[in-house]
């Protein structure tokens, strides 16, 4: 279907040079994805242009190759672009009555209500680690016993998601954003996780508690309640959301870490704060690689290319990260005292900027000090060429991250 000049490989093994050569390409290129024409966007004042602009939607229906039958939904990413009716995919009014019951939801006063719950729960995790740990000879995959099950429980006491039921999500969306999952299986999957979230909104209906979803079912005084789809669909969102960057946060915060012991030497010794950190591994190896996608309603210029009515337009966050013009001539370089570190777009720009953010920071800001502070002699126990990412087109996702505790 495709003839665009550089196909996004799902399978790529070095995104430096993936991100590098999609640069080079130009602030905004045209690229294959998994035979799909769409644009990447990899300018920070372009992304911030485009992400601000009307006449782009997230409304799957304007765009041009799924109103013509081009693109189906035997299309391996069609769940990453038509996802539901949520305020992920409205624009406009509609998005942000969507999107209301969340922004109040993750305000500062109740996410600093949050804060010991996060904290008791990194407490039990690390348990965990020093745990696998002692029974592997100091060695443990950092991911599975530490990243990846810290966010999804958070967001699940967010959500009033029991957690029972978290291995069961996290192998769905594990299997959902695999490029390798077949897709007949991979819709089964989407299929399986509407009538688990339905169930789950059903039963908060009956029976509501002191969380989010509970607070998605009830109207404010003389608004208008969302529909039983508008929950479903935002809850869907954001438990994938609230879970899979924060999992690539903190890996990629420790993996760039431990690749640059003088750069953590100045966190661990208070001579740069950890949100500095933070902020400079989502501008320099943002969790999220590719995000897909926005529609044109109109023909839109930028500079001297014409994205025609109904293209797509993907974000390609990593690769603005490393944009020159705003970080500098050593913007591919780890500098957690870099002073641009902050106006990254890693969480996104605009009405549809990542509703999660602060929730993602926070718990990042509380993982890593007592992660380090539990184990300060952490450092990976492989070379870092020997780490692989997951074919996942969109993420930057790590298999696996083992590190040695001591």
């Amino acid at each position: 279907m495709s003839t665009c000049p550089f196909a996004i490989n799902p399978m790529v093994t070095n995104l430096d040079e993936e991100t590098t050569h999609l640069r080079e390409a130009g602030p905004i290129t045209q690229i294959d994805l998994l035979g799909v024409p769409a644009w990447s966007v990899t300018d920070h004042a372009i992304a911030r242009q485009l992400t601000t602009d009307a006449r782009l939607v997230k409304d799957i229906n304007a765009w041009g190759l799924w109103s013509s039958g081009v693109v189906t939904r035997q299309w391996p990413l069609i769940g990453m672009v038509d996802a539901g009716r949520s305020m992920f995919t409205v624009d406009g009014p509609e998005h942000r009555r969507l999107r209301a019951k969340t922004t109040q939801a993750l305000a500062p006063r109740r996410l600093e209500e949050l804060r010991p719950v996060i904290e008791r729960l990194t407490a039990e995790l690390l348990d965990d680690v020093a745990a696998a740990a002692a029974e592997n000879g100091g060695v443990v995959d950092l991911k599975q016993v530490f990243a990846y099950p810290l966010p999804m429980r958070v967001v699940g006491e967010l959500m009033g998601v029991d957690r029972a039921d978290h291995a069961k999500l996290l192998d769905w969306y594990k299997a959902f954003f695999s490029v390798m999952t077949p897709q007949d299986e991979r819709l089964a999957i989407i299929d399986a996780m509407d009538v688990y979230f339905t169930d789950l909104v059903r039963a908060k209906a009956a029976n509501p508690g002191d969380d989010l979803t509970s607070a998605f079912l009830t109207a404010d005084e003389g608004g208008e309640p969302l529909t039983e789809e508008e929950v479903i669909g935002n809850i869907k969102a954001l438990v994938a959301a609230g879970h899979e960057t924060t999992v690539g946060l903190i890996l990629n915060a420790v993996r760039a870490l431990s690749n640059h012991p003088d750069e953590l030497a100045k966190v661990l010794a208070g001579e740069v704060e950890w949100k500095q950190a933070i902020e400079e591994t989502l501008r320099w190896d943002s969790p999220v690689t590719h995000l897909l996608m926005r529609f044109a309603t109109e023909d839109i210029t930028v500079g001297d290319v014409v994205i025609n009515k109904g293209d797509g337009v993907v974000m390609s966050y990593r690769a603005v990260g490393r944009d020159k013009g705003v970080h500098g001539e050593n913007a591919d370089e780890f500098d957690v005292e870099r002073a641009t570190a902050k106006t990254h777009l890693a969480f996104g720009y605009g009405p549809h900027i990542c509703p999660g953010a602060a929730l993602s920071r926070l718990e990042v800001s509380i993982a890593l000090p007592a992660l380090f502070a539990r184990f300060p002699g952490l450092k990976l126990a492989v070379t870092d060429d020997e780490l692989v990412n997951l074919p996942v087109l969109t993420q930057n996702d790590l298999a696996a991250l083992p590190v040695a505790v001591g």
